[in-house]
């Protein structure tokens, strides 16, 4: 084995779609030691169960674990049942709700169920965060609270925020970074994955190692999926959520509607595409050679498969055929001279596209396109810089009126 070689290989897949590396070459050293010793690297992520069930953001770090798994590392699911009734306060702009035991529990014997659609359970060590807390004395967590000072808390944006505006912050609230840094110490992890929200926690598991003498974690932040509305993060207060237990109809007509440009982002996080794949498609559905929809159907076919199976992804795509996709009308409608034509000598910008047919200024038209007002054969489509292509996207609906796009 080229060392080197598959160094550089194991860095490109743990590198994809990632946001912060803290840091490569400390990275790099471990996966040199790790070849050497044929010892795998400990990498951990902890999730507080504070709902019952996982949605499509929560896989993003699964992925990643899973990347990890398929590298011949081992990784560590940690359910923070513990910091779970204290509630992460993360992006709050409030103290949270904290849990009681009972719920905390429930939802966390459901995580363990669904964690397996993804992780391989023969490289998976599923743990609870209560293990080692709860055996933790009053005089533990004191010298656990004097390793970190208020000054390095209120570094934190949303604590600083807080105690700008004078909102009530808990005293309890600092002590869930601390007890995920502790987590570290207690697992000895060699890598620890999380949320972008989650890097100021984050670091503060890399300073407790060195504290309490070990050699500080590598930290790999993953980017926030955006929900079903393409803003907000997925979660299930916004309601733009894709739950991994829904039906299988559910989660692929919800895949089905979300944007062209989210799309590529949710083949990036969530598919086992190649990145040599997935840079193809991309450059195909630009220059016009591949439609956005086809490739929309093939993700909604692969995730349904991976929490249900292909019957029923299957089964899902045939009934969303029916219910939204009968091509037929609109391939006659693309021909039907008595239809309302646009000429276009080249591909352009949809906001342009929709200004010019309707005859209003592109902020309108703009307006229009979010506001899910334009169809693309008969797909929603709310990306206003969508390249119009003659001879692909033949029938466009603004409205409730339709043209055809032809060659000029």
């Amino acid at each position: 084995m080229n060392i080197k070689r598959e160094i550089k290989r194991q860095m490109d897949i743990i590198g994809r779609g990632t946001v912060d590396l803290i840091s490569s070459e400390e990275l790099e050293k471990k996966l040199l030691r790790s070849l050497e010793r044929g010892e795998p690297l400990r990498v951990k992520a902890g999730f507080d169960p504070t709902a019952p069930d996982l949605h499509l953001g929560h896989t993003v770090l699964m992925q990643k674990m899973r990347h990890f798994q398929d590298l011949g590392h081992q990784v560590i699911f940690l359910i923070g049942d513990f910091t779970g009734m204290i509630g992460d306060p993360t992006g709050r702009s409030e103290t949270r709700k904290a849990l009681t035991i009972d719920q905390v529990q429930e939802n966390a014997v459901t995580y363990q169920e669904q964690t397996f659609k993804i992780l391989d359970p023969d490289r998976t060590e599923i743990d609870f965060n209560s293990r080692w807390m709860k055996e933790m004395s009053a005089e533990g967590l004191i010298e656990l609270a004097a390793l970190y000072s208020v000054a390095r808390m209120l570094e934190r944006d949303d604590f600083r925020k807080r105690y700008t505006e004078q909102r009530h912050i808990s005293v309890h609230e600092f002590l869930y970074p601390l007890i995920q840094g502790y987590d570290s110490v207690e697992l000895k992890a060699d890598v620890e994955l999380g949320g972008t929200d989650q890097k100021f926690n984050l670091l503060v598991g890399r300073d407790l190692q060195r504290a309490y003498g070990q050699e500080p974690q590598v930290v790999i932040t993953m980017p926030l999926l955006e929900g079903t509305d393409g803003v907000q993060k997925m979660s299930k207060t916004y309601d733009n959520y894709i739950g991994v237990t829904e039906p299988a109809g559910e989660i692929y007509g919800k895949i089905m509607s979300i944007s062209d440009e989210l799309m590529l982002r949710y083949y990036e996080l969530l598919s086992a595409i190649s990145v040599g794949d997935l840079k193809k498609l991309q450059h195909d559905i630009e220059a016009g050679k591949a439609h956005p929809m086809e490739a929309k159907r093939t993700i909604a076919r692969e995730i349904v498969t991976r929490y249900h199976n292909e019957k029923a992804a299957g089964e899902a795509e045939e009934q969303f055929n029916k219910r939204f996709s009968d091509r037929k009308p609109l391939e006659e409608m693309a021909n039907d001279e008595s239809v309302d034509a646009f000429e276009m000598t080249e591909p352009m910008p949809l906001f342009k596209v929709v200004a010019g047919f309707r005859s209003v200024s592109s902020s309108e038209a703009i307006r229009m396109i979010k506001g899910g007002a334009v169809k693309i054969m008969d797909e929603k489509v709310s990306d206003t810089q969508y390249m119009v292509t003659p001879g692909r996207d033949k029938v466009i609906k603004v409205g409730k009126k339709f043209f055809r796009v032809i060659e000029g």
